[in-house]
């Protein structure tokens, strides 16, 4: 029968295999396996760090051992021999192997064994990228990446969450391994930082515990309400005017990171952002330049999602109402023409008077009086805004330029008073412009105060004249003053009952006060005396 052999190279542990194979079943002469001397392999089943060095003995009793060798794919060097025994250098160890030793005691083989097992940590651990943003309340699902690292079966793969550990599992046989756990994201998890550890146990075999952590990631998580946001704009505003926006998201978690977006049709709002707990506010002003109906536009994205809310405005334009007067100080008699005017389809009205059409003017003509100075006329004016009356109004004065007049009826043309009283003159004078007014006694030209108290004297009687003067012209009215001396015998008769009365309440306070006294009064009883007389 022909013997298969392989055509290609064996790999080491292919090699080892089949020496030790071929020198158990072949080599050993037949009874001899069963000798009472062994041959020793030190170290027994070491453990030597990937590309290290090892020292190896074959050692036996036997006093008349020979042929001691090392069977090995690794690289060896003879460092030593002698009576029952043979040392060898191993380097560049990088894989599992097993050893045979060999040797020959009275003619019997001796063989030998010992397992190398090799260490080696890691050269990657790596926590797989986390999502960007991850929403609250849904799975995540954590990967840590291994690759290399050995022995397997003695490398755990731990994941945590800051130093929180969530789980940890065997390596595997992959390469890279891939170990997973999944968490519920959490609040709290926001900004938490995530990372995985290997743990190589070598403690078993006399050496320690040898760990590789991975770099750590940060988490963002966030919470998105499914509601958009509230947007409050006005229905409508006028073309050039500023107006308010506001734009409300509440249950945004976390609200200080989310990004809004206020918009007016093409045009970006400068919005400011202002957030309290869960509930995120922009607040910014917006005008419209043009007539037309604008969208406004909210929108809130916060971890990749988005809310948004729109709103239309109609811009208006609201011409008007301008109210003039052909002449603001016009002559009295002269004729006065009052005009309101606004813009297209706006309607006005002067006075209660309304305009013939929308976006005509209303007119109004007099001729000016006294009366009519300081006279004011309105001007509504209204336009219709998607079923809304809106409402905007002037006003103007009047001023009648006319000559003084003195009020006859507020400026007695006879007075009669009496001497060393006080009075009032009561005289008024109106006139545009104010005319000056004053009161002059004929003759001697003594000028009496007008509108304010004064002592009336006897030569205040006679004859005034009141003149009332402005650049326009002047207006006199005479005034007759009377006053009259005061009666000797009634001031005397006054003055007397005066003193009586005066007299009659002294002698009653006398007699009140005695009576008081008297009350007061303190009695004392003589203890010698037998008829207890009183005594004051």
């Amino acid at each position: 029968m022909a013997t298969m052999m392989p055509s290609g190279p064996l790999p080491r542990a292919c090699w080892t295999s089949f020496i030790s194979l071929l020198l158990v079943c072949c080599l050993l002469p037949p009874g001899t396996q069963g000798q009472e001397f062994q041959l020793r392999v030190e170290p027994q089943n070491p453990v030597v760090p990937a590309g290290g060095s090892l020292l190896v003995n074959c050692s036996t009793d036997c006093p008349s051992a020979e042929l001691i060798s090392l069977e090995t794919s690794l690289l060896k060097e003879s460092v030593g021999s002698g009576l029952g025994w043979a040392a060898f250098q191993l380097s560049n160890v990088t894989g599992d192997i097993q050893l045979l030793c060999s040797g020959f005691c009275n003619g019997s083989q001796m063989i030998g064994f010992s397992n190398i097992t090799v260490y080696r940590f890691p050269e990657r651990v790596e926590l797989a990228p986390l999502p960007l943003w991850q929403p609250v309340g849904e799975n995540l699902t954590l990967r840590c990446m291994v690759s290399s690292g050995a022995p397997r079966d003695h490398l755990t793969v731990v994941l945590l969450r800051e130093e929180e550990e969530l789980g940890r599992q065997p390596a595997g046989d992959g390469e890279p391994a891939e170990v997973t756990v999944t968490v519920l994201a959490s609040r709290d998890d926001h900004g938490a930082s995530f990372s995985c550890r290997t743990e190589l146990d070598l403690r078993s075999q006399g050496l320690g515990l040898f760990q590789n952590s991975s770099a750590p990631r940060k988490l963002r998580t966030f919470a998105m309400p499914t509601t958009p946001p509230r947007l409050v704009v006005p229905r409508f505003s006028e073309v050039e005017t500023s107006w308010p926006v506001d734009c409300t998201l509440d249950g945004l978690f976390p609200a200080s990171e989310a990004q809004v977006q206020l918009a007016l049709g093409d045009q970006m709002l400068n919005a400011t952002v202002v957030s309290h707990g869960d509930t995120l506010t922009a607040t910014a002003t917006a005008k419209a330049e043009q007539e037309s109906t604008q969208e406004i536009v909210c929108n809130v994205t916060l971890g990749g999602e988005s809310r948004e809310t729109r709103e239309n405005v109609k811009a208006y334009s609201f011409q008007g109402p301008n109210l003039t007067l052909r002449e603001p100080n016009a002559t009295e008699g002269t004729t006065v023409t009052v005009t309101c005017a606004a813009g297209p389809r706006v309607r006005v009205t002067l006075d209660g008077v309304p305009a013939a059409a929308p976006g005509q003017p209303a007119h109004l003509q007099l001729n000016a009086t006294a009366k009519d100075d300081r006279r004011t006329f309105f001007c509504n004016a209204t336009l219709e805004v998607h079923g809304v009356i809106l409402h905007r109004n002037r006003s103007v004065q009047l001023r009648v330029l006319y000559g003084p007049k003195i009020d006859r009826a507020k400026c007695p043309q006879r007075l009669t008073w009496k001497d060393r009283t006080m009075h009032i003159l009561q005289c008024q004078a109106r006139g545009n412009p104010n005319p000056k007014l004053q009161c002059l006694q004929e003759g001697s030209m003594f000028k009496v105060p007008v509108g304010i108290p004064f002592l009336v004297r006897l030569n205040y009687s006679g004859t005034y004249y009141c003149q009332a003067a402005s650049s326009r012209g002047t207006d006199v009215l005479t005034v007759m003053m009377d006053v009259q001396g005061r009666n000797p015998i009634a001031i005397t008769i006054v003055l007397g009952v005066l003193t009586i009365l005066g007299l009659v309440i002294l002698a009653a306070a006398s007699v009140y006060v005695f009576g008081v006294q008297k009350r007061r009064d303190i009695y004392h009883v003589r203890q010698s005396s037998t008829r207890l007389p009183l005594a004051p």
